[in-house]
């Protein structure tokens, strides 16, 4: 396969991919325009991302694309529903930065009680000022609330109760039996996670279901000097109302994202939030680890190496799991050329549109099974027509 890699991936699974008879061409600098172009020159069956947006328009022209690899969790700078309407995979690698994530999250939290950053420039500006930074209520025993607990959640309350604080949670998917299990408390949502904590630290992804899921009534709720911390997507948190929070209540704050991110590695930042008071901005470095890149790169080869091998999608994120089929026809045949595509004939003639197909072949044998999941009225007429093909061994139809 021709394998397009348009944002950097480590160079030994760069190689394992080539090892594999794949042609890679290695191309990180590619954005906008440029990727569409590239996309359209080189005609890639497969294409890597991590921070690269891959817009409906870049696919438009990429005829052989059949598989975008997102190096990283959240596919938020993939146009999908393009991607799912052109009939092109789309996965990613779920998990293999939650640790680094973690650790960002559990060192902004320590910086925002023990004002590590200002104690480091007054330092380095000659200042001492011991009396100020000395006045720190410490992490023990104190109250974290964990928004959404995925594996970047999990790991994040497996490092707090190892600091020994009091850790609740809130996720739709969270169970009290779950919770119990991780040594923490369930509470039923959002809003009192605000009112219970400490310290909140969101983990959740980028939806519109979350879009400002922080927003004026949280804050609200949240204790006076309370901590928030954001190492998730810009868009779960209402900027201003975050705002409103700090002058009003003294919450202090710690982002590793925030609206308006700079496109470019290096460059100027001229954010309103950058220079606040009660704030820390990090450079959206959650997963920038080494251990945490290099995890995400060996995942990523694993999901191309697996597709190119059996033709199925790990991790794909845009496969239906429930389709429009209401009935299944499973037909036992012989397994000769020309059987199959004489079922599928029939079933087109009656205007059954084929959702989900799978056929077996026995082993040591002549014979095969393919089981059809399909949307249409079911007509015995149709059955019996299969039926009569003297290839055929047996047909059942059934209503799901």
């Amino acid at each position: 396969m021709r394998i397009l890699l348009a944002d950097k991936l480590s160079e030994s699974c760069v190689g394992l991919l080539e090892q594999d008879g794949h042609e890679v061409f290695v191309r990180p600098e590619l954005k906008g325009d440029h990727l569409t172009e590239a996309l359209g020159e080189l005609d890639p069956n497969v294409l890597v991302v991590r921070s690269t947006k891959v817009p409906a328009a870049a696919m438009s022209g990429a005829r052989s694309l059949e598989l975008i690899v997102r190096a990283g969790a959240g596919t938020d700078n993939i146009d999908v529903a393009a991607a799912s309407g052109r009939g092109i995979f789309v996965a990613n690698c779920p998990g293999k930065n939650a640790a680094a994530v973690a650790e960002l999250a559990i060192g902004l939290m320590l910086s925002l009680d023990r004002s590590i950053p200002e104690n480091v420039q007054d330092a380095r500006e000659g200042r001492w000022n011991k009396a100020r930074y000395g006045k720190a209520v410490g992490l023990k025993g104190r109250t974290l609330g964990v928004i959404g607990l995925g594996n970047i959640g999990t790991e994040v309350v497996s490092r707090a109760l190892a600091l020994e604080m009091d850790v609740v949670a809130w996720s739709r998917s969270l169970t009290d039996e779950a919770a119990e299990d991780l040594g923490i408390t369930r509470l039923g949502s959002p809003g009192e996670i605000a009112a219970t904590s400490d310290v909140v630290s969101i983990h959740v992804a980028g939806s519109e279901e979350t879009e400002h899921l922080a927003n004026e009534a949280f804050f609200a709720a949240m204790k006076p000097g309370a901590f928030f911390i954001n190492t998730a997507r810009s868009s779960v948190v209402d900027e201003a109302a975050m705002e409103r929070a700090i002058d009003e209540k003294g919450i202090r704050v710690a982002l590793d994202v925030f609206s308006n991110e700079p496109a470019v590695k290096e460059g100027t930042l001229e954010h309103p939030l950058a220079s606040r008071p009660g704030v820390y901005i990090t450079h959206h470095i959650g997963a920038s680890t080494a251990q945490a890149q290099e995890e995400i790169a060996e995942e990523a080869v694993r999901v191309i190496t697996t597709y190119a091998d059996s033709n199925v999608v790990e991790n794909c994120i845009n496969i239906s799991r429930m389709t429009h089929a209401g009935h299944q026809i499973t037909v036992r045949h012989l397994d000769r050329v020309g059987v199959l595509a004489f079922v599928l004939n029939e079933m087109s003639k009656a205007g059954w549109n084929v959702q989900e197909m799978q056929n077996l072949i026995f082993a040591d044998g002549d014979a095969a099974c393919a089981v059809i999941r399909f949307d249409g009225a079911p007509d015995p007429a149709v059955v019996e027509r299969i039926q009569a093909n003297s290839d055929i061994l047996a047909v059942t139809l059934i209503d799901l």
